[in-house]
């Protein structure tokens, strides 16, 4: 599957999950290779999602649904 197919399946499947939001938009961002946030914008969520999103990591996100 192509990394934008991916990218889309995953992101679907977590909004429809209902996942933390901040873990969201670490793992778009670490699956994208955004930057990190600054530091005192992060936490355990975004963190947590921007290791998954960096390590193309699509099923982790499951511990974060609220």
């Amino acid at each position: 599957m192509h990394n934008l197919d991916v990218y889309h399946k995953t992101v679907v499947e977590m909004e429809g999950a209902g996942v933390d939001a901040e873990y969201l938009q670490g793992w778009q961002g670490g699956f994208l290779i955004n930057p990190k946030r600054e530091e005192q914008r992060v936490n355990d969520a975004y963190n947590a999602g921007y290791d998954d999103g960096t390590n193309g990591v699509t099923d982790k996100y499951k511990k974060w649904v609220k």
